[in-house]
């Protein structure tokens, strides 16, 4: 059984690594990016230039290295769930993995909305070694 065309886009970005080309193709500038509270940098980006600037741009300076690891996806029309884990590697050198849920919506083609929940103590420990 092939994924719909909803559950396509969301795989590719993740079996991507958010590779820049792909991001630009399949993220909607427009996004809204929502980060559970209590997560490092927690809160609603909305559009893509300051979920990578004001999320990522602060996130990814405190890792050596920092992933989303994608294990299930459901599909469910113009949502699609995705049921994962964050890898991290500290600044000391520190290992740790995180469990998610993202929920993502997709309209005409693009991401437009992604809804985040995950163990924000564990990455909060993480960040802070």
């Amino acid at each position: 059984m092939s994924d719909s065309p909803n559950l396509a886009l969301v795989r590719r970005l993740y079996d991507s690594g958010m590779a820049p080309d792909v991001v630009a193709e399949v993220i909607d500038p427009e996004i809204v990016w929502d980060i559970t509270p209590g997560f490092p940098y927690g809160g609603v980006y909305k559009t893509w230039a300051s979920a990578g600037g004001d999320f990522f741009g602060r996130l990814a300076p405190r890792f050596t290295s920092f992933g989303a690891v994608a294990e299930e996806f459901y599909d469910a029309g113009e949502h699609v769930f995705v049921r994962g884990h964050y890898h991290a590697v500290s600044k000391s050198g520190q290992e740790s993995d995180a469990r998610f849920i993202h929920l993502w919506t997709a309209r005409d083609g693009k991401l437009t909305h992604l809804v985040q929940a995950a163990d924000s103590h564990v990455v909060q420990q993480a960040a802070n070694n």
